[in-house]
């Protein structure tokens, strides 16, 4: 009886003991977990200077397209400036009303119209149209279309059957200049320019600025005894 007194006594405190062990080993291997701790309270409220501290203002979103608008650009001003037109300022009819005109309205009027349906055709020495001209096979055909009829010769010639003219009178329409030491010639248009059939550009007007100012040798007209009609006199307006 005693004996199992003992045996039942070591089996209870063998039991104790491994149950002891078995809590003693789970305890060093758990995690341990450490809690953070704050030096200021949790619940503490927010300092003066973050509730007076400005918030950044949220910008509105934009509901209409960005117009993007260039500077007016100024209009850049041409680097040489035309002194000379490259066509006739004044019309014939303008000239020839202001007095400006050799022959009568219906004359110049002739002229001109003459003048225009050749303009463009090519050069071609010593011919005088349809096709081709030279410089005073032009002048003849024009004036013969006018109706101011005489006999076809050259620049030189014409010059010889002129009177020379001076001043102002030099710049009158269908005064005939003559350039190159009598060379050439050609049909003055007004003060600027003349027309007349050049070597490069055919029948054209060219102003007297630039290449021709210093060829001109001398303005001048039909005598009237080299014409057969006077019906382009200037008397006759």
């Amino acid at each position: 009886m005693n004996n199992l007194k003992k045996v039942l006594c070591l089996s209870v405190c063998v039991t104790f003991g491994a149950v002891c062990f078995t809590v003693s080993a789970n305890a060093q291997t758990r995690d341990r977990v450490v809690k953070p701790t704050s030096s200021q309270p949790t619940n503490m409220p927010p300092s003066a200077a973050e509730q007076t501290r400005p918030q950044p203002a949220s910008r509105p979103t934009l509901t209409n397209p960005i117009i993007v608008v260039s500077p007016a650009r100024s209009e850049s001003k041409p680097l040489v400036t035309r002194t000379s037109s490259s066509k006739a300022v004044n019309s014939p009819a303008a000239m020839a009303s202001a007095g400006r005109s050799v022959y009568a309205m219906s004359t110049s009027l002739k002229i001109d119209n003459a003048i225009k349906s050749r303009y463009g055709i090519r050069y071609v020495y010593g011919t005088a149209g349809p096709n081709t001209y030279d410089c005073s096979g032009f002048v003849w055909s024009v004036f013969q279309e006018a109706g101011i009829d005489f006999t076809r010769s050259s620049a030189r010639s014409m010059w010889s059957m002129s009177d020379p003219v001076y001043g102002d009178e030099r710049f009158k329409y269908g005064t005939l200049v003559f350039l190159n030491n009598f060379g050439h010639m050609g049909i003055v248009a007004d003060e600027n320019g003349f027309y007349h059939a050049s070597s490069s550009k055919g029948i054209t007007y060219s102003p007297f600025a630039g290449y021709w100012q210093n060829r001109i040798v001398g303005f001048g007209r039909l005598k009237p005894q080299y014409t057969n009609t006077q019906s382009g006199n200037q008397d006759d307006r």
